[in-house]
């Protein structure tokens, strides 16, 4: 019997390798831009439970303590190639402490 490959993500927290499923996603949804290429808006980074959203994705731990080492390191703004604003940060820690699993 043919034994499924299980999806795996690095943490940006920590950096360990875990299953997907495991981890939860932030993504950065797609500049919008206009008939010339030029950036109208920028896209809007949040915590995606399903996993469905497009955009880039950056996977972390469901607890504060990789969240917050993340932010350390600034390894989401690196994954994401824009600042991030602290009222984000403040808005993930509220989002992962809510779905602390």
């Amino acid at each position: 019997m043919h034994q499924k490959k299980i999806p795996m993500r690095k943490c940006t927290g920590c950096n360990e390798m875990k299953e997907k499923r495991q981890l939860v996603r932030v993504v950065k949804a797609p500049d919008k831009t206009d008939e010339n290429g030029e950036v109208i808006e920028k896209g809007e980074i949040s915590v995606d439970f399903t996993g469905k959203k497009s955009g880039r994705g950056a996977y972390v731990c469901p607890n504060a303590e990789c969240l917050k080492a993340a932010r350390k390191a600034r390894r989401l703004e690196r994954a994401f190639s824009c600042r991030i604003p602290d009222e984000v940060y403040e808005q993930l820690e509220r989002e992962l402490g809510g779905n602390n699993g």
